[in-house]
């Protein structure tokens, strides 16, 4: 299943790298969308965009706009993508947001998720309004001319649709078991 513009957005309740369960109605009960993303540890995209992600969510999530990160890969192929790994990598980063695992890769399957990092951003409504990439320009921040998660937050917080819903996901693929 791939969810499409204006699809549903689907429950999940995961472990959290702190260890408690954190279900995505939860986090989204009040907020004015959510975004959930598919990342990893040891993608070198998902590096380059690292930072980014954290200050949007560092920007957005005062703003109600929670963001969530949740990595589906299989630890088998990448270890560094083990949970215990997770929880070094948001330790390290100091990450602002929760870190899921998605252990059975059930929820990046009914997202219809295929890349690291990959963006799903739902309204309030929990409609998928944007899909897709962080921005332009994983490689150099200085670079970019496209914000599209950005740009997609603040068309979601004004009550609008984004300019560009939908973007090609770029990034590793995701590694399923």
């Amino acid at each position: 299943m791939t969810l499409k513009h204006g699809g549903k957005w689907i429950p999940f309740s995961l472990k959290n790298v702190n260890g408690a369960i954190v279900s995505l109605e939860s986090l989204a009960r009040d907020a004015k969308g959510v975004a959930v993303i598919f990342s990893c540890n040891h993608c070198p995209y998902v590096q380059a965009w690292e930072d980014r992600m954290i200050e949007l969510g560092r920007t957005y999530q005062p703003k109600g706009i929670p963001f969530i990160l949740i990595n589906a890969n299989d630890p088998g192929k990448y270890p560094e993508d083990s949970f215990e790994g997770m929880v070094q990598r948001a330790a390290s980063k100091g990450y602002p947001f929760p870190y899921l695992h998605d252990a059975d890769q059930t929820v990046a399957r009914s997202y219809g998720a295929t890349r690291t990092p990959e963006a799903f951003l739902f309204d309030s409504e929990g409609a998928l309004r944007y899909h897709g990439r962080i921005d332009d320009n994983y490689d150099d921040p200085a670079g970019v001319r496209s914000h599209d998660l950005r740009d997609a937050v603040e068309a979601v917080l004004a009550g609008r649709d984004p300019a560009s819903p939908e973007t090609p996901p770029v990034g590793c693929t995701i590694k399923w078991s």
